[in-house]
């Protein structure tokens, strides 16, 4: 039976919050706020919040930037998922992948549909594995971002949660780097 493992101790996991928009500041992005709260009231820490324009090239300069540093994990991003000209988040973001973790969209988007139907699939929800962080984009919303965090990630992301976690995988995640190198 899946769930939480007491006699694990908690990983706080450094955590960064994108949200991509042509036109929320930091007054107005509700579901950057809500991951925001959502994860330091799961003892995580929030290791750096930006909020960017829908541009591959400048999504992509804030998640390297981020991937390089060593204050950070997991980069979560809100926006851009949809299916409209300007929605790019999906394709910044493959771009950057080492390896796409497919079943986190399929994921989403099953426990989504039974809360929003057929919609779901307007949804391109992604994650990745990129220099050892991990990526996952969500939709704008507040909702799809409550879904994707209190359904999928406060679980994946909490080291107490068996039968396994990302958290248990970080140190093996550049395995094929130390492998070329010899």
């Amino acid at each position: 039976m899946p769930g939480i493992d007491e006699s694990r101790t908690f990983i706080s996991v450094k955590i960064a919050v994108l949200t991509v928009s042509d036109t929320r500041g930091l007054a107005e992005d509700r579901s950057g706020q809500t991951l925001v709260d959502r994860i330091e009231k799961s003892g995580h820490t929030l290791a750096d919040r930006k909020i960017v324009k829908d541009e591959i090239s400048d999504i992509q300069e804030v998640v390297k930037e981020w991937i390089s540093s060593d204050r950070v994990d997991v980069v979560i991003s809100t926006g851009g998922t949809g299916v409209t000209g300007r929605d790019i988040t999906p394709e910044a973001f493959s771009g950057l992948y080492e390896k796409e973790i497919q079943g986190f969209g399929e994921l989403f988007r099953m426990l989504s549909y039974q809360k929003i139907g057929t919609s779901t699939i307007q949804s391109r929800a992604t994650a990745g594995v990129a220099g050892g962080t991990y990526l996952f984009a969500l939709p704008g919303s507040t909702g799809a971002v409550k879904d994707g965090w209190d359904d999928i990630l406060v679980h994946q992301l909490d080291y107490r949660y068996m039968p396994c976690n990302f958290v248990e995988l970080f140190d093996r995640l550049q395995e094929h780097q130390k492998r070329s190198k010899s």
